[in-house]
């Protein structure tokens, strides 16, 4: 029953402190949960403050070069140009004409131009019938730049933009060209009869281009290709993958709070799309034309030779558009409305040098890269996935909580609007303070561990306290109530006479016995009560062990023959060794060792108690009470000199006792500097309180 109840105590124990650390601990949790998301949102904010910095830039460096593409004019994309007043015949080589290629915009091959016939030219080679070595081009260098044709032609009719070059129509003269375009004009006769030698047509401005007449615009024409690539749509470039690029910018910037970032984003490429409308401008072309039989030197008149005319054109541009090939190639291109034609001019890009030195250098050279990788999307098809730079599986001062989403997105101004770069999450740096929260969770969690243990310890040691209190009353009330029944009984006997002479001495041996038994009860009580309450004064003094050792034997002589067991004392340290001890503390310590040896080995074959003193090696002296009992349990050794425990539970022992004893004996022995063990032997226990040396 008392068991059941120690249990009950405990548990109802265990249930308010638990309830009373959840109450602490979840809303401590709930505010760091708080405090460590805000923080993680801060990291995620600043990572996507430096994406959105980053795809501005990038988008900025590709409008400036844009900005000088789009200034081209008509003529650009021919080999030869007309600079200044195009009375003074100031004819040289285009910008666009440069080989190997340097433009500003990365990854060019070359630029290009498409007439309404398909016939594709390029600044590269000059028109035929003008000599490239007369401006500076050697034969090797026009060998790379008939390859470098060959391949720009080759990749456009891949792609169905230009025909194959086994599809070209023959290459015709300088001279049949301008007739073909002087008879189109309808002053063939006026041009042979007044054109001078300066090779230059006076500059007539030609009317103002206009859109294509109806009937061009209806008539499929060799530039189809281009039309084509201009009216792919995003479902078409990107299927599947467009729809799961959406959905994971929609929810990354939703759930981030970057929707307005997209939205201004959406909105400054429609802006700068309003801004590049169709212009109309004056352009200065020059034009290979045919020599007369009459201008003819005798040295070469059988070799035709063509001669530049400069004249003026009104040219509608259209703005650049993008198109990605079935080849993996970027072609940039435009439409250019020229005397009711139409003519397609552009550049084919090297996709991967394009996305390499427009967006992955930058990119590299930015802290996003160590926090995200990047998706170069066209119009929802992914073209390039560039790989962050950290390690994903190391990296201190990381966190992967938002690995995989969203970190922001945008798109980039026309013509390159369709080019999405989308910042995917792989590991963010954490934010300043992160570790100073896990600190203090850390701190407040050992706390709160730490406390509850102890709350629950010191409670149920209260606890315990309380039902060893409770025994210990139970125990002295047994303790007193027995002999004084007894000293009662033989006293009323004697009194009344009931007791001849033989057994009257036994009777008064009986009274004595219990008498002493009560005052050394008594004296405990007392004693305890002075520890606790810290009263106990103590007259320490240096006395020989052989002295200590003779006042243990008066004191418990008695005491062990009357309950019919042999005592042995034995003194083994050296004549003259001394020990600083208080006596009557002394002779308590060896009084309730003794009392406690006899009462649980009083049903031990062998009836002997044991006393020995002995030196050790270190110079401590050591005293030992032996019986030949059942010994002491393991698991109790270290509990036996706790105050008020007992190993028999107070309603089924058999053995007298309060549970003071040895907690008494340890007290006594700390306060004069001694240490108190037990151990067992073969058979009983040994009982050891070692004194320090003497230091006089």
């Amino acid at each position: 029953m008392r068991g059941a109840r120690k249990r009950f105590d405990e548990r109802a124990l265990k249930i308010v402190l638990a309830a009373f650390f959840l109450a602490l601990a979840i809303p401590a949790g709930v505010l760091i949960a708080q405090a460590y998301d805000q923080l993680k949102w801060q990291a995620f904010r600043s990572a996507q403050v430096a994406a959105e910095e980053l795809a501005a830039r990038i988008d900025s460096d590709l409008r400036v070069t844009m900005r000088v593409e789009d200034g081209r004019s008509f003529g650009a994309y021919s080999f030869l140009v007309v600079e200044g007043d195009a009375a003074a015949n100031f004819v040289q080589r285009s910008p666009l004409s440069i080989f190997p290629v340097n433009s500003a915009l990365p990854g060019v091959l070359g630029w290009f131009q498409v007439d309404a016939a398909g016939n594709l030219t390029t600044p590269l080679l000059p028109a035929p019938g003008v000599a490239a070595a007369d401006y500076g081009i050697t034969p090797a260098e026009q060998a790379q730049r008939v390859e470098r044709v060959a391949q720009l032609r080759e990749l456009l009719a891949q792609n169905q933009l230009v025909r194959a070059a086994r599809d070209e129509p023959p290459a015709r003269s300088p001279a049949a060209n301008a007739a073909e375009k002087l008879e189109e004009e309808g002053d063939l006769a006026d041009a042979r009869g007044e054109r001078r030698r300066t090779q230059v047509v006076a500059p007539a401005v030609d009317a103002p281009a206009a859109s294509p007449p109806a009937s061009i615009a209806s008539t499929p024409s060799a530039q189809e290709g281009f039309d084509e690539l201009a009216r792919q749509t995003p479902q078409e470039a990107g299927g599947a993958q467009s729809q799961s690029l959406d959905e994971r910018a929609e929810i990354g910037a939703a759930a981030r709070g970057s929707v307005v970032a997209v939205l201004r984003s959406l909105e400054e490429n429609d802006i700068a799309a309003s801004e590049r409308q169709k212009r109309v401008e004056q352009a200065l072309v020059a034009e290979p034309v045919a020599i007369d039989a009459a201008s003819r030197s005798d040295a070469d008149e059988n070799a035709p030779k063509a001669e530049v005319a400069v004249r003026t054109f009104a040219s509608e541009i259209d703005p650049f558009e993008l198109g990605v090939l079935d080849t993996d190639h970027l072609v940039l291109f435009r439409n250019v409305w020229r005397e009711g034609q139409r003519y397609v001019q552009g550049a084919l890009v090297d996709r991967a040098v394009f996305v390499e030195r427009a967006i992955e250098m930058p990119y590299r050279a930015s802290s996003v890269a160590s926090t995200s990788h990047l998706d170069v999307a066209f119009q929802g098809r992914v073209l390039n996935k560039i790989e962050a730079t950290i390690n994903r599986y190391e990296g201190p001062g990381l966190s992967r909580d938002l690995a995989g989403d969203v970190l922001y997105r945008a798109r980039l101004s026309p013509p390159f609007g369709d080019v999405e770069l989308t910042f995917v999450v792989d590991a963010l740096p954490t934010a300043p303070g992160t570790a100073l929260l896990a600190w203090v969770a850390v701190t407040l969690a050992a706390v709160l561990v730490a406390g509850f243990y102890l709350m629950y310890r010191f409670g149920a040691g209260q606890m315990r306290l309380a039902r060893q209190q409770q025994d210990f009353v139970s125990a002295v009330s047994h303790e007193l109530k027995t002999p004084l029944t007894s000293i009662r009984m033989y006293g009323e006997m004697l009194k009344e006479g009931w007791a001849d002479d033989a057994k009257r001495q036994t009777y008064y041996d009986y009274i004595h016995g219990e008498s002493e038994r009560l005052s050394r009860l008594i004296e405990n009580v007392l004693q305890l009560a002075r520890l606790t309450r810290n009263t106990q004064r103590f007259d320490l003094k240096s006395v020989t062990v052989a002295e200590l050792v003779d006042i243990a034997r008066s004191k418990v002589a008695t005491q062990v023959e009357r309950a019919g067991f042999a005592l042995v004392v034995r003194n083994e340290a050296p004549e003259g060794t001394t020990v600083v001890v208080d006596l009557d503390c002394a002779a308590q310590i060896f009084i309730n060792l003794v009392d406690n040896a006899l009462k649980f080995s009083a049903g031990a074959a062998v009836k002997k108690i044991e006393i020995t003193a002995r030196r050790n090696s270190d110079g401590a002296v050591l005293l030992t009470v032996r019986d030949y009992g059942p010994g002491v349990p393991k698991t109790q050794l270290k509990k036996i000199f706790e105050l008020f425990y007992r190993a028999e539970n107070e309603l089924t022992r058999e053995t007298v006792g309060t549970g003071i004893g040895l907690a008494l004996v340890r007290q006594l022995a700390a306060a004069m500097g001694a240490r108190v063990d037990a151990r067992n032997c073969e058979p009983g226990a040994e009982f050891r309180v070692e004194f320090p040396p003497d230091a006089h």
